[in-house]
């Protein structure tokens, strides 16, 4: 008897329970549902496409060609239970608010039909409901809930790649290029095409990459954007490339045989802890999505400046850091997460924008675009979230970039009409001498933008408004 296996953000072979229960349970139909109704970024899509040609080529494989359909999710199940008699849709778990509610609305339509219907856990590695504080509630501290996930290792052994599988009926399928998932006019994609390969195979191979040759020096060197020191896993993990399992148990294993290496590893599976404690946030409080989850910060001040967001987004804010960050987005649709939190900053405290536009913006082109990773990271910045940095504490773009890209090996890389600035400068081109800018060949206000705002008079505006916004709160308290 077959059963339909609905891939949706779990996009891999190995270590997939719907898949691995299905294959038990006989013949296997495939199927990737490309739903009208749900958002995707520009950069999300385009990796889609290259992650579903990959896991296709994958299924034929092994003898279950994958099958693609667009429309509703409960109408396409339906019409592919009718069309092949299958008796058992398997999917793995999503955890983004509208995705449980449809995913309710789908178990109950088809369970109401006879047809057996079971979720996994294959995007987690416990999950939501199962990590509770003492009192029995909902962590809402990130340190505390590491202690207890960590406290909960080793996870279960993530499961092998099948060999084989028996396909079910052959139905049909949609022409994956008719999608237009990918960009054409324009095709903005070239440097997306030049920084990464979608794909199981990839992520694997960029996780032994990582293990060897970089998490060592994880712990010394992950704030420091011009170095490749991080493992570029997140786009990975989002679509389900691989699993967290995986990544636990091979990391813990390596770290096992180099003694040498598990300072590094262990502040890199902390990073894993941090997504999980964003799926947690968002499960328990899907409001974060849209709202603070402070609700004082609902009443903050926010400007509406479109010019200002503009030039946020284009990078040319006049300030080296964030710009080179944001030109880093736009050409590979990634940004190192030093310089997410510096231009997160900067929106949300200089410029004192809705960080809600922020997010949205990350969430169009980030391939790695996770929504309650997004949304809880740009709250944390905001000061508006669980266990978030306190609004005072307000980046310096000039000393971060000082800090953490000293040599200015990042921004010449990604702003290059300021290459030939000497280093004293590159991080303040405002500060240096007509003869050195001269020199590089930079015209401020023309080759390159004079700061869009004064850093020192945008933090003291920014402090003013929160402060006003605690007065209120405090006499509203006091009432």
């Amino acid at each position: 008897m077959s059963a339909i296996v609905w891939f949706r953000q779990d996009l891999r072979l190995a270590d997939n329970p719907a898949l691995v229960a299905a294959a038990q349970r006989g013949e296997v139909l495939p199927v990737f549902i490309l739903d009208p109704d749900m958002a995707i970024g520009g950069a999300s899509r385009w990796w889609l496409h290259g992650s579903l040609e990959a896991l296709g080529r994958d299924l034929a494989r092994l003898g279950a060609p994958l099958v693609l359909r667009r429309g509703r999710p409960l109408d396409v199940l339906n019409a592919l239970v009718d069309e092949t008699g299958a008796r058992a849709v398997f999917w793995n778990r999503c955890y983004e608010p509208e995705i449980i509610a449809r995913d309710s609305q789908v178990k109950s339509a088809l369970a109401a039909r006879g047809i057996e219907t079971r979720s996994f856990n294959g995007a987690l590695l416990i999950e939501p409901w199962e990590m509770k504080t003492g009192a029995g509630e909902p962590y809402k501290v990130f340190t505390p809930f590491w202690r207890a996930l960590s406290a909960r290792a080793p996870f279960d052994a993530p499961a092998p790649a099948p060999t084989s599988l028996r396909g079910a009926h052959t139905v049909a399928s949609d022409d994956l290029v008719a999608w237009q998932l990918r960009p054409s006019r324009p095709d903005w994609a070239a440097g997306l095409r030049a920084s990464w390969q979608p794909g199981e195979a990839s992520a694997q191979t960029r996780l032994v990459a990582f293990l060897e040759c970089l998490a060592a020096r994880y712990d010394d060197q992950r704030d420091f954007p011009a170095i490749e020191a991080t493992s570029c896993l997140s786009p990975h993990l989002h679509w389900g490339e691989i699993s967290p399992r995986r990544i636990w148990a091979s990391s813990a294993a390596f770290a096992h045989a180099e003694p040498s290496a598990s300072a590094g590893v262990g502040s890199f599976l902390r990073e894993l802890g941090w997504r999980e404690f964003c799926a947690h946030l968002l499960f328990h409080w899907p409001e974060i999505a849209s709202r603070a989850w402070k609700p004082a910060f609902d009443a903050f001040p926010w400007r509406g400046d479109r010019q200002g967001f503009d030039a946020w987004a284009r990078g040319r804010t006049g300030y080296p850091i964030v710009d080179a960050g944001m030109r880093e987005l736009w050409r590979t649709g990634f940004m190192h997460n030093r310089v997410r939190m510096i231009v997160a900053s900067f929106l949300v405290k200089d410029l004192m924008i809705d960080w809600r536009e922020g997010a949205g913006w990350f969430e169009d082109t980030l391939v790695d675009a996770d929504l309650a990773s997004n949304r809880a990271n740009w709250q944390w910045v905001a000061g508006s979230g669980a266990d978030a940095s306190p609004f005072f504490r307000i980046f310096n773009p000039v000393t971060q970039g000082e800090k953490f890209d000293a040599e200015g090996a990042y921004v010449r890389r990604h702003v290059p009409e300021l290459a030939g600035l000497d280093r004293r400068f590159i991080h303040r081109p405002w500060e240096a001498p007509k003869a050195v800018l001269d020199e590089a060949g930079i015209v401020l206000g023309k080759t390159y933008p004079l700061p869009m705002v004064d850093h020192a008079a945008a933090r003291t505006r920014a402090l003013a408004a929160y402060e006003a916004l605690k007065r209120c709160r405090d006499q509203r308290v006091a009432r």
